[in-house]
């Protein structure tokens, strides 16, 4: 209560109000006290309401006049007296109300009852993002354009006034209030049925796991796409059943590893990321020496990533604390020292290495390292770190082969995992496949569907699927085909490629058209706008389904003209 709008405006303003109170009831009973003369030259006294109606408008300084008679001069004087002390009462009042609608608590509180309104009447599904950054913005949008709602919380008023101002549409909500607050998190709606998931990518790690203990139990059904950067952290975020634990760092030296060892599968991932087509050269990188600058969060990933792959590595580090765990072994070797040093990298060998790895945590340093190894080996492949997500990008103008970005890999991975997540089961699954198997199904989205085709994910139930549910209800076998026919001709074949099935107790990796439906599948297909529709046409449509299944025209009323 002593944070409620209402009470902060009692307790600011009782002071005034009383002074307003007590100064009327003086002006009022001295006119009611002193003796008047009525248009007879009687004598006569004031009634309550005329001395009150006359006392309001003469202390707001309107002046109608003298009633309801002529004044006598005592009671002149008296008027005289009230309109003094009722005009600074006045002010007072006035003053200190101004003084309230400046005071930066109350409005807190008119925002956040706002603010309560707001996610209180949000009946679409929504997901709360904590904190507001460029990463927070780019997931905004991204959602917003997925007809998904969003909810901030930002612990800085200055950044939340920022978000104010890029004015999305629709209007996304924001609570000025530290993220890992019950409270807080319960005001912007975790507890709300269609809350369908929570992100937390503060660099903190111990603050990340703190708010995914929270959010579990305040509701366990909430998906929740938490940062975590060491494996300390990574472990107990999956003991506390976090659905989503994106790691840029392990997320980026897998890339690595499939650049080397997988290129195919990249491009697919990289497809399903909205960042390639699948025409796009392959992200290969060669086989030989490597050259990592940096062993911090990043670099000991990729070092795992390359001992796996039985690459052979050289590490410079300039910071010595950061390598004491280092254990080193004939094939990988770490020196300290500055990466940016012609010495140093002809030392560790970057005449002879193919390519050369800059993951430290500044941009400059990254820059100048890749800079002074391309004059050592122009031949050598250039991999940087870009840490700044700026609209502007000097790595795109410098003479680097390869940028990965912790921020951009950040918006991919959550934003996918919580709008898609049977793309994100699906390109979990992919990783563990090797290249020829990645090649093949590369092949075959382009030459089915196209270069870029498109995702539709669609699960078997009363409201997404109806009529197929309803079929599978009454005894009907019915296969992935029945998505596969043309609407226009059952004889030809649809554009898509299922991709994925999750059945309750089966994942099913690129299931045969044969595979039987059953209540509560999820697929994920790859396929056209025309596909889509039409997959959406048999799943809700009972003529549809009917001429999908059985090749026949359902008779109605309505003539369907078919190609």
């Amino acid at each position: 209560m002593k944070t409620n709008s209402l009470f902060i405006v009692l307790q600011r303003m009782r002071r005034p109000f009383l002074v307003i109170v007590v100064t009327y009831t003086i002006a009022i009973v001295g006119l009611l006290i002193i003796q008047g003369v009525d248009d007879k030259g009687e004598p006569y006294h004031m009634t309550i309401f005329d001395a009150f109606y006359f006392i309001s408008y003469t202390a707001s300084t309107i002046g109608f006049g003298e009633t309801p008679y002529t004044f006598t001069y005592p009671q002149r004087l008296w008027v005289s007296f009230s309109i003094y002390i009722t005009v600074l009462g006045w002010f007072y009042g006035i003053g200190s109300l101004v003084s309230l609608l400046q005071d930066k608590q109350f409005l807190r509180e008119i925002e956040k009852s706002r603010f309560k309104r707001q996610v209180k009447g949000l009946k679409d599904k929504f997901i709360i993002i904590l904190g507001y950054n460029q990463i927070s913005s780019e997931i905004i949008n991204r959602a917003l354009e997925q007809d998904i709602r969003t909810v901030v919380i930002e612990k800085d008023e200055s950044r939340a006034n920022e978000l104010i101002l890029e004015n999305f549409t629709p209007t996304v909500p924001v609570l000025v209030a530290d993220a890992f607050t019950p409270a807080a998190l319960i005001e912007a709606g975790i507890k709300k049925s269609n809350c369908k998931g929570l992100v937390s990518i503060f660099e903190d790690d111990a603050l990340n796991l703190r708010i995914a203990l929270t959010s579990k139990l305040l509701n366990s059904y909430v998906r929740l796409a938490i940062k975590s950067t060491t494996t300390n952290h990574s472990e107990n975020l999956r003991d506390l059943d976090v659905e989503i634990i994106a790691n840029p760092f392990s997320i980026i030296s897998n890339e690595i590893a499939l650049a080397i060892n997988a290129p195919n599968i990249l491009k697919l991932e990289k497809w399903i990321y909205k960042i390639d087509h699948l025409n796009t050269n392959l992200p290969s990188f060669p086989k030989g020496k490597y050259i990592v600058c940096g062993y911090g969060r990043m670099g000991q990933h990729i070092y795992e990533n390359l001992k796996s792959s039985n690459i052979e590595a050289e590490f410079v580090e300039l910071d010595k604390s950061k390598v004491t765990t280092f254990s080193t072994n004939d094939t990988f070797k770490i020196r300290c020292g500055n990466a940016d040093d012609k010495d140093m990298l002809l030392d560790v060998g970057v005449k002879e290495a193919v390519a050369i790895i800059s993951a430290t945590n500044d941009d400059t340093t990254n820059l100048s390292i890749l800079a002074t190894a391309k004059k050592l080996n122009p031949k050598i492949m250039a991999i940087a770190r870009e840490n700044e997500m700026d609209d502007f990008s000097i790595f795109k103008n410098a003479k680097v082969d390869h940028i990965f970005m912790p921020a951009r890999i950040l918006i991919n991975k959550t934003t996918n995992a919580l709008i898609s997540p049977l793309s994100d089961k699906f390109i979990s699954m992919i990783c563990k496949k090797d290249d020829p198997w990645g090649a093949k199904l590369v092949r075959d989205l382009i030459q089915i569907i196209d270069e870029d085709p498109m995702l539709y994910e669609i699960k078997i139930n009363k409201k997404f699927a109806p009529q197929v549910f309803d079929a599978i209800k009454e005894g009907k076998e019915v296969n992935l085909s029945v998505f596969n026919h043309s609407l226009y001709n059952r004889e030809q074949k649809n554009n898509i490629i299922p991709l994925l099935i999750l059945k309750e107790e089966e994942e099913i990796l690129l299931p045969d058209f044969n595979t039987p439906l059953e209540e509560g599948d999820e697929i994920l297909f790859a396929c056209d706008e025309n596909a889509k529709d039409e997959i959406e046409y048999i799943a809700q449509n009972f003529y549809e389904f009917y001429y999908a299944y059985t090749g026949q025209e359902r008779k109605t009323i309505f003539l369907r003209n078919k190609k």
